[in-house]
């Protein structure tokens, strides 16, 4: 079977490299991928939002499936896109149709939805121009710190966390007034949860589904969790907090709830659901839907997975999912994101990464790399996600730091305490 995966990230390599284990894969195809991806298939110079230029890869390439990776072309309705389009309609996507896709594309919508099934989450008001004297007045009515969301996808950088109310209600105003675009011409206002996050995945066929091993990220760019928020710099799995009581409550109250309420309301889904979750003493609370998979937590994860991956995305085609094996492997998998010097904020392009043929006993992942003649150069802010597994987190992380001090290149960075909270927590 030949396979189309949309993305250029770690989460896209990842993907790659496990189709790749399995016996049913005939070629792999990325668009555009990465220097990664060019060892495992092919790449594609094409956006991921150039429907028409997926289309034409797809029929050329005789794609027999679709992997969409990031949000951004789920949003704009690539699933739909192939639904309508009578010489691809026949092509499985694995990814939610537009509705579905709203879960990410519209805090507003998702959080209306988790009403709507009894998910708990945290109290919120949504504020447009018209109400905002409204939205002033539910900050007012709840007590720092004030979490404020643009309403539409805004690359991860649109929620502000706030101390003091005159800082929130001004914010709000520039919000509203185009501080990120279109995106937050409506805001969402949220009760602030005091509590640690975690994240669930779940891969569904729309009736049935599979609930994949959590993991924790790393957001800042600092150690200790300082400093501006990030892509994501690291990712453990399987999370020390999330105990099989834990998990019961998730899919009691989240997973099961979800996926009938998207049948309920009749939204077609095959794909992934990301459970953004908090846990508040061993209560876990929906803070967000995401409508794909973490990255860099998918670095992780799929460390984890012994199963055919391509078997389960046929399972969510042909919605037989219930009939396919998941097997998680019980050990700990980590992922350290080496960041090129100057990221979140501003950085350079083109260095030259040195010693990748050096590592031994972890996965390299590429995120921003692209090959050029036998070398390999920095191409984004994330450029690699050293990934491990072993026997204990320790291990792990050992192995993976012991692996990005074989790698170099001009400005390189990397957080050096990812996993230092769980052990105290283990502690």
């Amino acid at each position: 079977m030949n396979i189309l995966i949309i993305g250029s990230g770690g989460r896209e390599h990842a993907f790659a490299w496990k189709l790749k284990q399995s016996g049913r894969i005939g070629e792999i195809f990325i668009a555009p991928g990465n220097a990664g991806t060019a060892t495992l298939g092919h790449n594609l110079p094409i956006d991921v939002t150039d429907f028409s230029g997926i289309r034409q890869a797809v029929i050329e390439n005789f794609i027999e499936m679709v992997v969409v990776g990031p949000e951004v072309p789920l949003v704009e309705g690539i699933h739909d896109f192939f639904l309508a389009d009578p010489q691809l309609k026949h092509v499985p996507v694995i990814g939610p149709e537009s509705h579905g896709a709203r879960l990410e594309g519209s805090k507003e919508f998702a959080k209306d939805f988790m009403l709507r099934n009894n998910i708990p989450t945290a109290k919120h008001f949504t504020v447009h121009p018209g109400n905002l004297a409204q939205g002033i007045e539910f900050l007012e009515s709840v007590d720092a710190p004030y979490v404020l969301k643009a309403d539409g996808l805004a690359a991860g950088k649109g929620v502000l966390i706030i101390d003091h109310l005159e800082e929130a209600i001004q914010s709000l105003k520039e919000m509203l007034g185009g501080m990120f675009g279109s995106a937050s011409s409506t805001v969402v206002i949220e009760e602030f949860l005091s509590g640690v996050e975690c994240s669930v995945f779940v891969l569904t066929d729309g009736i049935h589904y599979k609930i994949w091993p959590e993991a924790k990220d790393y957001k800042r760019i600092g150690e200790g969790d300082t400093g501006l928020n990030t892509g994501g710099m690291g990712a453990i799995s399987p999370v020390p907090f999330a105990t099989a009581d834990f998990l019961r409550k998730v899919e009691e109250r989240m997973v099961i709830p979800t996926i009938a309420g998207l049948r309920q309301e009749g939204i077609p889904y095959k794909g992934f659901i990301f459970l953004g979750l908090m846990n508040c003493d061993g209560e876990p609370y929906l803070i967000e839907y995401n409508v794909r998979m973490g990255d860099p937590e998918t670095e992780a994860v799929l460390m984890r997975i012994d199963s055919d991956l391509l078997d389960l995305f046929v399972g969510v085609a042909e919605c037989n999912l219930d009939k396919r094996e998941l097997v998680i492997n019980p050990r700990t998998a980590v992922t350290v994101v080496v960041v090129a010097g100057g990221y979140p904020g501003s950085y350079e392009k083109g260095a030259v990464i040195h010693h990748l043929d050096t590592v031994e006993g972890s996965v390299v992942f590429h995120s921003g790399t692209k090959p050029e003649g036998v070398k390999v150069l920095t191409n984004g802010g994330r450029v690699l996600a050293v990934s491990s597994v072993a026997n204990s987190m320790e291990e792990a992380l050992a192995l993976s730091y012991k692996n990005i001090g074989r790698i170099s290149f001009e400005k390189m960075n990397y957080r050096k305490d990812i996993g230092k909270d769980l052990k105290k927590a283990k502690g």
